[in-house]
């Protein structure tokens, strides 16, 4: 019976090397997708945050000017 409890405790050594290997393996992918997606990103001609709410603010504001200009357009045209 000494034989088969050895068997189970150099199975259950092995299983935890192989969970320590995949383990490893997993972050290794994760690390490598990670810094392709950082590099892909990179390359885009993307906007920050601040950026875009800038744009959108500028944008609002020449819009209610424009549609106040308008308003007064249309008033004059009126007379």
């Amino acid at each position: 019976m000494n034989t088969g409890n050895r068997i189970f405790d150099d199975l259950g050594k092995v299983m935890t090397s192989v969970a320590g290997v995949a383990k490893g393996a997993r972050d290794e992918a994760e690390t490598a997708v990670r810094s392709q997606v950082e590099r892909w990103l990179s390359d885009m001609d993307l906007v920050t945050r601040e950026e875009f709410d800038a744009v959108r603010t500028m944008a609002m504001k020449a819009r209610e000017e424009n549609e106040a200009l308008k308003a007064r357009l249309d008033a004059l045209e009126a007379k």
